[in-house]
């Protein structure tokens, strides 16, 4: 990792939701409306058997990055929604034995400094799974071009939830992801 001061570890993120969700307000663009809903599925997630978080902190101990996942649940809302597409690009398996990458955002300010790349490394490092699946916009962005590079690949493209204006691809990669060479 490039950010020699950011240090990475496992973060109590129920405590710290609010911290997470300003970081990804501002790496995100949500209003204060979408950071409202998204505080109670967070708390929801972080209920979830397997559910793990980790945090990138600065040392004065700003949070300026996080990633929570958890196993895969075939009954959670987002599995519902991501079947169908899943099962018409004949990748439905996906959902079997994966771990789900549900957030990763760092705040700009530290972006393109490798801190990403050490949050979702070292959470799918510690997955029972032998795959890890996830969800991002459906558009050429670095942080697609980061999942490619740890070795995910599109499973399905333009997947619409009910709740976004834009549509998402839906990535999968074996565990443990590709490093850098």
């Amino acid at each position: 990792m490039d950010d020699a001061e950011v240090e990475i570890g496992p973060v109590n993120l129920a405590a710290r939701v609010d911290e997470a969700l300003a970081v990804q307000a501002v790496a995100f663009g949500l209003d204060e409306d979408e950071i409202a809903v998204r505080r109670h599925i967070v708390l929801r997630h972080l209920l979830s058997p397997g559910a793990r978080a980790y945090g990138a902190t600065t040392p004065d101990g700003a949070l300026v990055g996080f990633v929570y996942g958890m196993p895969n649940d075939r009954t959670h809302w987002w599995s519902t929604v991501v079947e169908a597409y899943l099962r018409s690009t004949g990748t439905a398996d996906w959902l079997h034995d994966s771990f789900v990458i549900t957030e990763l955002h760092v705040h700009p300010s530290h972006q393109g400094r490798g801190v990403g790349r050490e949050l979702i490394t070292t959470i799918t490092d510690g997955a029972a799974e032998p795959r890890s699946i996830l969800s991002a916009i459906d558009t050429d962005s670095p942080a697609r071009g980061l999942y490619r590079s740890l070795g995910y690949q599109d499973l399905a493209r333009q997947v619409h939830f009910p709740s976004a204006s834009r549509p998402y691809a839906v990535m999968g990669a074996s565990l443990p992801l590709l490093r850098r060479n």
